[in-house]
């Protein structure tokens, strides 16, 4: 059996660490595609928070999401005063972004934060309505 370079060893625990601490900060917590649906169809839907750009929202998103970008959410907060108790669905295009949003809500006393399984490539890809207009602002 060949050994593994002490240099590569340090690096992989090094690497390993951080990805479980970095994994620890994000929920566990998430909801499907078909299980946002049905909450929007029958009118309980949590607050959606789409956390990409205004032209990605623009181009298609999902009913009722409010749209601030992940890189606006801290000037922003304001926008969401009142919800740090309430569910917040969080999704993005692929997991990314929403990921760091969750951090910032996270780190303003947001405590029902959960994240769209699969995000909007997941939502796209199961065929669900996506709606384009403007973003709000």
């Amino acid at each position: 059996m060949k050994k593994l370079p002490l240099i590569f060893v340090l690096a992989l625990a090094v690497f390993s660490s951080g990805f479980v601490a970095h994994a620890q900060e994000s929920t566990n917590d998430s909801i499907t595609a078909s299980g946002l649906e049905q909450m929007i169809i029958a009118g309980d839907a949590p607050f959606i928070l789409d956390v990409r750009t205004p032209g990605e929202y623009a181009a298609g998103h999902i009913h009722g999401a409010v749209n601030i970008p992940h890189s606006e959410l801290e000037d922003r907060l304001d926008e969401l005063k009142g919800l740090e108790d309430t569910t917040i669905v969080l999704h993005c295009r692929s997991g990314y972004r929403a990921m760091l949003a969750e951090k910032t809500l996270k780190s303003h006393g947001f405590n029902k934060l959960t994240q769209l399984k699969g995000h909007m490539l997941g939502w796209v890809a199961e065929g669900y309505p996506v709606e384009k207009n403007t973003p709000n602002k």
